[in-house]
């Protein structure tokens, strides 16, 4: 397993702001049909890198959690709209 980089996270952070655009385009329905396959297999690539990236990140704390004695897996459950 590779140790965990700056250019890991930021790259995942990229992948999902260009990920963003590319729906945001492909949405907007102004693109030929050529283009938008393109953009589509694009959008294929990077939804499989960000998928592996945060199963990498999962199995990380995953070993940590299991390193820590003390330490209990919980759910995550992200708050509410109200942010609560």
């Amino acid at each position: 397993m590779s140790t965990p980089k700056k250019e890991d996270l930021g790259g995942l952070e990229k992948s999902l702001e260009e990920l963003e655009a590319l729906v945001a385009r492909l949405e907007g329905g102004d693109l030929p049909l050529e283009q938008a396959l393109k953009e589509f297999e694009r959008g294929v690539k990077l939804t499989r890198q960000c998928q592996a990236a945060l199963q990498e990140a999962e199995q990380k704390v995953e070993i940590l959690l299991k390193r820590t004695e003390q330490a209990e897996s919980v759910p995550f459950e992200p708050p509410d709209e109200n942010g609560t």
